[in-house]
């Protein structure tokens, strides 16, 4: 099931809250599940490095690279906060094998900061920047999707600390490790740039249906 949209929000919170299960293993239909995934009732926690404490004064999220205008584009939190949001439901697959169902993410469209911020015509890639320098690559075309949102809420709640508050970038359609928490920064890219983790041996495009999980799996051609 691909993601859907619920609701847009004009006051940037979503209503109700959503009650975790018991933790547990559940198997749905193919066409629900990709390929070696298992449900799980839990959102486990998994990242590289030190969860950052987060500042309102300080924090902000940037877009630059090769843009359109040449310049740097920049909001602070209070700005950021103030843009056109979105509520979408989506499942969430991680590389490590199980997925959360039907998430309710709220929070900017990626769509948003192309409008405000374009790129040149020739860029083709983005790179997304986090705290602590950490990164992950995607085509221009999985960041633009309609379902790619920079999320401030989960299930009616700010993300929690672990989780990527105040920011995280989640792209629904790719493996999780592309939507990055503590988000601070997009790059446009003209070439095709690795991240954190695909420079240490995952797949640059990381599509969980097709299971592109691992580097080796570039070099069959398969990674369009």
């Amino acid at each position: 099931m691909g993601p859907r949209t619920i609701e847009y929000a004009a006051d940037g919170r979503m209503a109700g809250n959503r009650t975790s299960e018991a933790a547990g293993r559940e198997r749905l239909p193919q066409k629900r599940l990709p390929p070696g995934q298992y449900v799980s009732h839990e959102w486990p926690v998994l990242h590289y490095g030190p969860v950052p404490k987060f500042d309102p004064d300080t924090w902000d999220l940037q877009v630059f690279g090769a843009t359109a205008s040449g310049q740097e584009h920049r909001w602070g939190w209070e700005d950021f906060s103030a843009l056109r949001r979105r509520v979408l439901v989506a499942d969430l697959h991680c590389v490590t094998k199980f997925s959360v169902l039907d998430n309710e993410w709220e929070g900017v469209p990626a769509s948003v900061l192309l409008e405000l911020a374009p790129p040149e015509p020739g860029v083709t890639h983005v790179m997304v920047w986090a705290e602590y320098g950490y990164s992950a690559n995607m085509r221009l075309s999985d960041f633009a999707a309609d379902h790619t949102l920079f999320a401030i809420h989960r299930n009616g709640e700010r993300l929690a600390p672990e989780h990527g508050y105040p920011v995280r970038l989640v792209v629904p359609h790719l493996y999780a490790w592309k939507s990055v928490k503590w988000a601070r920064g997009v790059e446009y890219a003209v070439g095709e740039p690795r991240g954190f983790w695909e420079e240490r041996g995952y797949h640059k495009i990381a599509d969980p249906w097709r299971e592109q999980r691992y580097a080796y799996q570039e070099l069959t051609g398969e990674d369009t």
